[in-house]
């Protein structure tokens, strides 16, 4: 589901995908890349702590990722 015109409306994952990403985009170009952050868990493969750092890196453009190690 995403928001059109302030109503929920069902929308396909590549449709969801894009609009995430288009927002993520304006917030980056309008604040700046370091506005951003992502946050990962000690409970999830390294794999996918992985996979969230390049992202945060590489799509993100900034370094502000973290994790908590405690368990």
């Amino acid at each position: 589901m995403i928001k059109k015109e302030g109503k929920q409306v069902p929308a396909s994952w590549d449709e969801a995908l894009d609009l995430v990403a288009e927002k993520f985009a304006k917030i980056r170009d309008r604040h700046g890349a370091d506005t951003m952050g992502v946050l990962t868990s000690a409970r999830t493969t390294n794999e996918d702590n992985y996979i969230a750092q390049k992202f945060t890196r590489a799509v993100l453009k900034t370094n502000n990722i973290d994790h908590c190690a405690r368990l």
